[in-house]
């Protein structure tokens, strides 16, 4: 088996920094599979331009015979997928797209690995692994005082998006238990940093607070996630991956709990030393609360102890040091900004935000 690796979901956030990260350090292939929505970027991978190593095919884990055909042709020792709608504000108003990609699409994927694996020969299987990329979202909301979470906690989705993802992983540890596939599933908390659509928290503060524009907070900001530096994720994931023990489960955090409104400040504070508004004030006056989201979760904390013990991963970044290193991305690449913040995105925020 040859040093090739099929990534799905690679031209999105985490994928996208994942395959860039994979390629710094490595000689392999990559062979990215992306349906191109609107999340999906191939200005994410413009440095890998005219690169022999990064094969990038437009298209879905829900075609079947698509990757069928991929995992026939590059023959890879490991498929990783990223591939999800991923955005839980996107899910309420509608859901059908993350059912359909989210458990249809995984579905698919996992067929066609079982096929793909079932005609491996032994030497082969046995360097093979399938990683599904997960959430922490999938075990629900967590009260002030109650412990993270760790791999062993019941699942509770509280979402459509949180819903798809815990059902996609229910496939992946059936397809292990029942087919004996080596599938391996993390699940992360909150990731932020370079190439992030901006639509989550930190980039439309940062897009918004540059653009004039208001800060928009969901209540009353107390929300609590625990912030993961989107290159940390990718070197846990590469961890994993090298070393994970099939059919389990690893949490990766980044020890960072942190409220939505403290996040905000931060980044206020970070753009007012490093870009300051033309009159002087703080961006803290553009922030602008605006009335909760449906079934709003409270709080997400990982325990990310089990990874750390058992395969020796932690992060290397603090919150303080990969939030700056983000406002910087974003300060040093406008032309990025503006070319995804095109019509269709100004419309969603218009139907969302009701601005």
């Amino acid at each position: 088996m040859n040093d090739t690796i099929l990534v799905t979901g690679g031209a999105g956030f985490i994928g996208s920094n994942f395959v860039l990260d994979w390629l710094a350090a490595s000689d392999g292939r990559v062979v990215n599979l992306d349906a191109l929505t609107y999340a999906g970027n191939l200005e994410n991978l413009a440095s890998l331009e005219g690169d022999p190593r990064h094969c990038f095919v437009k298209g879905s884990i829900g075609d079947f015979d698509l990757i069928n055909d991929l995992l026939a042709e590059y023959r890879p020792r490991a498929v990783i997928n990223f591939a999800a709608e991923s955005h839980v504000d996107r899910s309420i108003h509608g859901p059908e797209d993350f059912i359909q990609t989210n458990i249809v699409g995984t579905f698919r994927l996992l067929e066609a690995v079982r096929a793909y694996f079932g005609g491996l020969d032994e030497a082969s299987k046995s360097g093979f692994r399938c990683l599904h990329v997960s959430t922490d979202e999938v075990y629900g909301s967590l009260a002030k005082d109650d412990a993270p979470f760790r791999e062993d906690h019941r699942y509770e989705p509280n979402s459509p998006y949180s819903a798809s993802k815990a059902a996609s992983d229910h496939l992946v540890r059936a397809y292990h238990q029942t087919y004996r596939l080596p599938l391996v599933t993390t699940n992360c908390s909150n990731n932020y940093g370079p190439y992030h659509f901006p639509e989550k928290l930190i980039p439309l503060v940062i897009h918004n607070a540059l653009a004039g524009m208001p800060l928009p907070i969901y209540g009353d900001g107390q929300q609590i996630r625990d912030w993961l530096y989107v290159k940390d994720h990718c070197s846990a994931i590469r961890r994993v991956l090298e070393a994970g023990k099939t059919g389990e489960t690893y949490n990766i955090g980044g020890w960072n709990e942190k409220a939505n409104l403290e996040v905000v400040e931060t980044l206020c504070a970070i753009l007012d030393e490093l870009s300051p508004r033309a009159d002087g004030q703080s961006y803290c006056k553009q922030i602008t609360f605006v009335a909760d989201r449906p079934g709003h979760d409270r709080r997400y904390a990982i325990d990310a102890t089990k990874i750390e013990r058992e395969l020796g991963w932690r992060p290397a970044e603090t919150f303080a040091s990969g939030i700056r290193k983000t406002v910087r991305w974003y300060l040093d690449n406008p032309s990025w900004v503006e070319n995804v913040t095109n019509g269709a995105y100004r419309e969603w925020v218009g139907k969302h935000y009701g601005g």
